[in-house]
């Protein structure tokens, strides 16, 4: 049975923009197959000599992920999109905090999200509605 639901119109993004974007998409989509441990390791390699990423910088990340993949805006989307936000900032030289954890309110469940500038990017939930499990944040 599938659960009708209604996926936002994304924003335009331009060609070159589009294009890293879909190359973050397929990176995310392998490297979400991985085991937690696996993902955790390869992101810390990942951010290596990167700036931390501003909140817009993360935002535009998120925004051009949602615009080229029908996947990672799905309601299961959230590792996928996640993941290729976080390295669509790398290729740009920065990186988020990436977050993966569950709801602490009810429904209960796992997610994974982006932050920076210490808050969380564009989910639609208050602070503290998330709590992390596994985190990697911009290197120190």
């Amino acid at each position: 049975m599938t659960t009708p639901s209604a996926l936002g119109r994304p924003l335009p993004v331009p060609l070159g923009r589009r294009s890293s974007a879909r190359l973050a998409v397929v990176l995310a989509k392998l490297i979400a197959k991985l085991p937690p441990r696996r993902i955790k390791a390869l992101l810390r390699v990942l951010r290596r000599g990167a700036r931390p990423a501003s909140y817009e910088q993360a935002k535009s990340a998120r925004d051009a992920v949602l615009a080229v993949s029908l996947t990672c805006r799905g309601p299961q989307g959230c590792l996928p999109r996640s993941l290729a936000a976080a390295v669509l900032c790398r290729f740009g030289g920065t990186w988020p905090t990436w977050c993966a954890g569950v709801r602490v309110k009810p429904p209960f469940g796992a997610h994974a999200w982006i932050e920076a500038e210490d808050r969380l990017v564009d989910e639609g939930a208050p602070s503290g509605y998330f709590g992390r499990l596994l985190a990697v944040g911009p290197p120190e």
